[in-house]
């Protein structure tokens, strides 16, 4: 099942969020290795600044999606304001379909 990991960076925290993308990115290519990852990329403030996440990722539960956002350096660090986690059915433009 997809999972759409939607996460909100806190306030000012653009340097964190720098300083943790090197770890963010590796652990993003292991799930991509792994076969999880299905899209990725940062929400864009007013000043074109990453300030979120989008992350597609197959799990298959809850529960298993929920650790996976755990792991996240990112999460870790403490960058997130919040994370939204809903089931996601991809309709359009799935390469899979």
């Amino acid at each position: 099942m997809l999972f759409a990991l939607i996460c909100n960076d806190k306030p000012d925290s653009l340097d964190l969020r720098m300083e943790v993308r090197p770890d963010h990115v590796t652990y993003l290519n292991g799930l991509n290795d792994k076969g999880a990852l299905k899209i990725a990329g940062p929400f864009l403030n007013e000043n074109e600044k990453p300030c979120g996440s989008l992350v597609v990722i197959e799990a298959d539960s809850m529960e298993d999606a929920e650790k996976i956002a755990a792991d996240d350096p990112y999460a870790k660090a403490g960058l997130f304001a919040g994370v939204d986690i809903r089931p996601y059915n991809w309709v359009f433009n799935n390469p899979g379909a």
